[in-house]
């Protein structure tokens, strides 16, 4: 996203916020401006080029009015409306709309009655008391509204995964250009893909002389804020993005290799490949592999001629987590794990038909264009989901004719249809199984009821015969809101016994379901669907989001039903169905 998409984008969440906050007659303008702040995170194009082709009001969910504040930024780098709002609400008090659980009467009421602006200023009005003796905050509510605030408060420490790619990637494009680096990679927890991240490590190699001219380039990159520290290997950068720690280390090429492998790690990875070097009678650290006794440098060039060295196959970043790695690498596991190739398709989308920004047939070009997939399948949102314009049987219906249309069209059956149903609080759907019978795929998700233990909900959604996967199915929103409780054991296990897949979501917020829950369900026979659950062309690029956490839990194409052919994934709906009516039968 460019940078002024990226300002517009923040201006009119922030404006959505303001007008959620002033009352319920503001509804409407909260919606139009939070549907605005999303069209324009989701752009694959930078809004000054259509600004430039006069073509604002040609993207949809800009209307006129929104479309003039886009234009009156740009030409004055300022919207007079969202000053005026800004007059009319605290700035401040804009954080706390942003936490799970806190809906505009509760933060209005705090500000109105104890000038509560900040988290910090929440937190001490909790801690001291004063927020209990509030009509409406009763014990339960406050003592969510601290779950919450300790939640988003871990979570400011971190960044999101993808969030950190992108910075990351970014600089390693800039640094990449200086003909004085001869290699250069991004180390630490974001090459080992974990769902959030701390600072950034980026690991170069080039020859001594050369130095000081790299870090004079790197202190020099755009969104610079302040460099910590300087010295003549290693250099320290607070970017403004995310106020986010930039470390680089810069190396010889004969040591290249094994500090990529030390500022990789984990810890626990590190200490078991030194812990086995020393019993080689090797010492090993982030300049290579010595030999104890006479001091030769025996390994360190490249991390695969250290794990040579030690008699391992190379274990992949994303793997080394000091946990059960070197056994499963015995049993030639890594090899077969899933890769972003194997993917055959995406079966969780959504078009303008509930939530999404783009119709249903721009979805599919922009896949066909982008991506070598042989099916989407659309799933927009069921009736319950009302924020989210979920869909009602008779409209459901509708879009499945326009699927059979737009396919006949172009001579193949590449959009399959199916729908993300709503499973509501007593695990029955909000759709009729007269409707659900005509799609190629359901997804069951809950979207209400965060705080309960949901364990029977989805065993009852597993259940039934027309379900075949569990959307995002711990609900968690990374650093917002925790997953519900739910008895796992009992999940796989029915999941497997209904042949109920559950799903990766790759949506960055949701890594949903994790590595560690992931690992449990493959080990339990379950089968699981990476899905990008996009809302926008933009993105389907989550996919490699959803492969790292199968990677990271060791999925091979087998665990992974969207590896596989759309006549399988047919045979696993079909299977289903047939077993409930074979049970059926029997009664």
């Amino acid at each position: 996203m460019s940078g002024t998409n990226q300002i517009l984008s923040g201006i009119f969440r922030n404006m959505a916020s303001m007008y959620r906050y002033l009352g319920d007659d503001q509804r409407f303008r909260a919606l139009a401006y939070s549907k605005a702040s999303r069209v324009l995170n989701g752009l694959n194009v930078d809004i000054l080029e259509i600004h430039k082709k006069n073509l604002l009001d040609d993207i949809p969910g800009i209307g006129k009015s929104i479309a003039q504040k886009i234009n009156e930024y740009i030409k004055t780098g300022k919207i007079k409306k969202y000053e005026v709002l800004k007059r009319k609400v605290p700035h401040e008090i804009l954080e706390l709309m942003d936490i799970s659980g806190f809906g505009p009467k509760s933060v209005k009421r705090l500000h109105e009655k104890l000038h509560i602006n900040t988290k910090q200023q929440l937190l001490n009005a909790i801690n001291e008391g004063r927020v209990q003796g509030l009509v409406g905050f009763g014990e339960r509510k406050v003592e969510n509204m601290r779950r919450s605030l300790k939640l988003i408060n871990q979570a400011e420490k971190r960044i999101l995964l993808t969030h950190a790619l992108s910075i990351s990637d970014r600089i390693l494009q800039q640094l990449s250009k200086i003909k004085e680096v001869h290699q250069i990679e991004v180390a630490g927890s974001i090459r080992r893909k974990k769902e959030t991240i701390g600072d950034i490590d980026i690991l170069v190699s080039s020859s001594p002389k050369d130095r000081s001219k790299i870090i004079k380039e790197f202190i020099g990159i755009q969104g610079v804020k302040s460099v910590l520290a300087k010295g003549p290997t290693k250099v320290s950068i607070l970017i403004h993005e995310f106020n986010r720690q930039v470390d680089l280390r810069i190396v010889d090429d004969e040591q290249w290799g094994a500090s990529l492998l030390y500022l990789t790690g984990s810890k626990e990875h590190n200490v078991f490949l030194r812990t086995k070097a020393k019993k080689n009678g090797y010492k090993m650290n982030e300049y290579g592999v010595f030999r104890i006794r006479d001091g030769r440098l025996l390994a360190g060039k490249t991390e695969e001629e250290i794990y040579r060295l030690m008699g391992l196959k190379y274990i992949p970043p994303e793997l080394r987590e000091g946990k059960d790695e070197f056994e499963l690498t015995k049993q030639k596991m890594i090899s077969k794990l899933v890769t972003i190739d194997d993917v055959k398709g995406d079966m969780h989308l959504h078009s303008d038909g509930s939530d999404g920004l783009s119709s249903l047939e721009k979805m599919a070009d922009y896949v066909q264009k982008y991506y070598t997939y042989d099916y989407i399948v659309m799933t927009d949102h069921s009736k319950s989901v009302r924020i989210a314009g979920g869909m009602n049987e008779r409209e459901l219906q509708q879009q499945i004719n326009r699927i059979k249309r737009v396919n006949k069209k172009a001579g193949n059956d590449y959009i399959k249809t199916g729908v993300e149903v709503d499973i509501l609080e007593d695990g029955s759907l909000d759709l009729n199984d007269h409707i659900l019978e005509k799609l190629d795929w359901v997804c069951a998700s809950i979207h209400s009821g965060f705080r309960k233990d949901n364990t029977e909900r989805i065993i009852k959604a597993c259940m039934h015969p027309y379900v075949n996967c569990i959307g995002h199915p711990t609900g968690r929103l990374i650093g917002k809101r925790e997953g519900y409780s739910v008895d796992w054991v009992r999940v796989f296990k029915v999941a497997k016994a209904t042949g109920t897949a559950l799903e990766i979501n790759a949506q960055p917020e949701r890594m949903d379901l994790n590595d560690e829950l992931c690992s449990l369900a493959r080990n339990a026979g379950v089968k699981l669907v990476i899905s990008t659950d996009s809302h926008s062309e933009k993105q389907f690029e989550f996919m490699k989001s959803g492969i790292f956490i199968a990677r990271r839990a060791w999925c091979t194409v087998k665990d992974i039903l969207n590896t596989q052919s759309w006549k399988t994934i047919e045979q696993f709906v079909q299977s289903k169905r047939k077993r409930h009516q074979i049970a059926g039968n029997l009664k």
